[in-house]
């Protein structure tokens, strides 16, 4: 059965065009969500098996350009979370005494890539319907059915992985701040590859170790930073960032208030055309501030942030994107509470040909860059550098606390269609308006406080700090167990405690009334109220501080 991208809205097409993939193989084209996400929507599809191919219209194949072969598959791993799927939410150290586990997230169905080539020969054989006009690729004198295939064609699929225990490597260096030791500013980059890994792990090693021995050199000629500078060059991200998932799982309760940002490097050029972010609220006005510091590597007339503004004054709603779950930035937010930021240069109007492939070569790269990669590596190198300048120089944490007032009224707005109901079950929203009030509360009177304080008192500054810094952990639900929701932030993370997940719940009132859980839905709508009031909470300060209503 063919199911376009293997996202939830293409199985609920199959599903009205009466196309069932239960008991099939199901192929699906790459993008628009990860492996882990498509293998997911298959399995609860109740598919027997996921084949992934590139199909042309989303991944350049013409052979007169620099493009992937037909015959490459694109790698990529299927496990629905990050770290080691056997010590789901706690370390997988040599030491650690737990029984071994398995996350909920790993598929029970098998699943592997393959080529253009090889899908063109097997979609060949499906029968049925025509697909959508928007499923549609580019497989040459290909019809594209739904399927499912000729009765008298059978294929089998066997996956033949070998499970090992491997012992894996995460470097680190560090410079000390002089003031501020304890609060550390991180910046990481994946170290291996599936292939040769140019735009996947070389780009962002390189920029690591240079911008490790840029600020060795400045503090060795009297700089100083206030906060301590943490370089982490992670080993096993390419199986679902184990390597940094397992070090933020070790080492957790230490980072707790200390960790102040992390500023992944991963993926950092795959492209010239446009410079993409995804990022915790809590940087966006700090990157706004420093793209217009840095020059375009293509407009050398412009700065980045007028050439986003050329392209697109949607700024920065459109273009600054949440944190994905596919991003190695991810589990720092989502599950340490830690403000996270990724760039990544790209093509304007295709993907990057080479990523996860054995194609994946400097000098491809290169080629698609018109000899240029320098140039854009360059260019992301200075942006990084001038955040990390901010972040550990400035006397008082350049995080917006403040932007989470938006974020926050966006999540909340969806539960308004739904007010008659709520009202005729007993139940309000009058709480969730409430706490995000408080929150708004707690962080105009932080302003206030840091305005009208001393710049140089240190006693104050680091109080203030603190205050800041407590702005995402506080989004972590407190009521769900990391060994079972290891994603435990309200906004950004995945699971029934979220509340995105609230909204779902709360549509089957309409769509499939029996389904509706009332007693469940009062639980959760008030453990993250209580989540959000806990938020508002700490950024007010101490306790006396707190002037709510209960």
């Amino acid at each position: 059965v063919y199911a376009n991208y293997g996202r939830q809205e293409d199985f609920d097409t199959l599903r009205r065009l009466g196309v069932n993939p239960q008991g099939h193989l199901v192929i699906v084209r790459v993008g628009q969500i990860t492996y882990a996400e498509k293998v997911a929507n298959a399995e609860a599809a109740q598919a027997q098996g996921v084949l992934i191919y590139p199909d042309p219209w989303d991944i350049a194949q013409d052979p007169r350009k620099v493009g992937l072969s037909h015959n490459r598959a694109v790698y990529g791993h299927v496990h629905m979370g990050t770290g080691d799927p056997y010590s789901p939410g706690f370390p997988s150290f040599n030491h650690t005494q737990f029984p071994p586990l398995q996350s909920s997230g790993l598929p029970n169905i098998p699943a592997h890539p393959i080529s253009a080539n090889t899908a063109s020969r097997l979609l060949s054989k499906l029968t049925g319907q025509a697909a959508p006009r928007d499923w549609k690729g580019r497989l040459a004198e290909l019809p594209y059915r739904l399927g499912s295939g000729d009765p008298g064609v059978r294929l089998h699929l066997q996956v033949n992985n070998v499970k090992t225990v491997t012992k894996i490597s995460n470097i680190f260096g560090c410079i000390e701040g002089r003031f501020e030791p304890d609060h550390y500013v991180i910046i990481g980059a994946q170290r291996d590859a599936l292939g040769p890994g140019a735009a996947r792990s070389g780009v962002g090693t390189a920029l690591l170790l240079e911008l490790a021995r840029t600020f060795s050199t400045m503090v060795r000629n009297g700089f100083q930073l206030r906060r301590t500078l943490l370089f982490a060059s992670w080993d096993a991200g390419d199986f679902s960032s184990i390597g940094a998932t397992e070090w933020l799982e070790g080492y957790l309760t230490m980072l707790h208030l200390k960790a102040v940002a992390y500023i992944s490097l991963d993926n950092a050029v795959l492209g010239d055309d446009k410079f993409c972010t995804k990022s915790s609220p809590l940087l966006i006005s700090l990157i706004e501030s420093v793209l217009k510091q840095v020059d375009s590597p293509n407009r050398s007339d412009q700065s980045l942030y007028e050439q986003l503004m050329s392209l697109d004054r949607r700024w920065p709603s459109e273009l600054i994107q949440p944190l994905s779950f596919g991003s190695s930035a991810y589990p720092f937010t989502a599950f340490a509470g830690v403000p996270a930021v990724e760039f990544s240069f790209v093509e304007d109007a295709r993907l990057y040909p080479f990523l996860d492939t054995q194609e994946d070569t400097y000098e491809n790269l290169n080629a698609l860059l018109s000899g240029r990669l320098p140039a854009v590596a360059k260019s992301v190198a200075e942006v990084v550098g001038q955040l990390l300048l901010k972040l550990t120089h400035d006397h008082l944490l350049p995080l917006d606390f403040g932007r989470y007032n938006d974020v926050l009224l966006q999540q909340i707005a969806p539960f308004n269609q739904y007010s008659g109901e709520l009202k005729s079950r007993g139940l309000t929203l009058q709480w969730l308006y409430s706490a995000r009030g408080d929150y708004i509360r707690a962080a105009e009177k932080l302003r206030q406080d840091i305005y009208s304080s001393e710049e140089h008192n240190e006693r104050l500054n680091r109080m203030h700090n603190v205050r800041i810094m407590r702005g995402e952990f506080h989004f972590l639900s407190p009521y769900v167990a990391a060994t079972e929701t290891p994603f435990r932030h309200i906004l950004y993370g995945r699971g029934p405690h979220t509340l995105k997940a609230l909204v779902e719940h709360l549509q089957l009132v309409r769509e499939v009334p029996g389904s509706f859980n009332e007693s469940l839905f009062r639980r959760q709508l008030a453990l993250a109220t209580w989540t959000l009031q806990g938020a508002a909470n700490a950024l007010s300060g101490e306790v006396w501080d707190i002037d709510n209503n209960f």
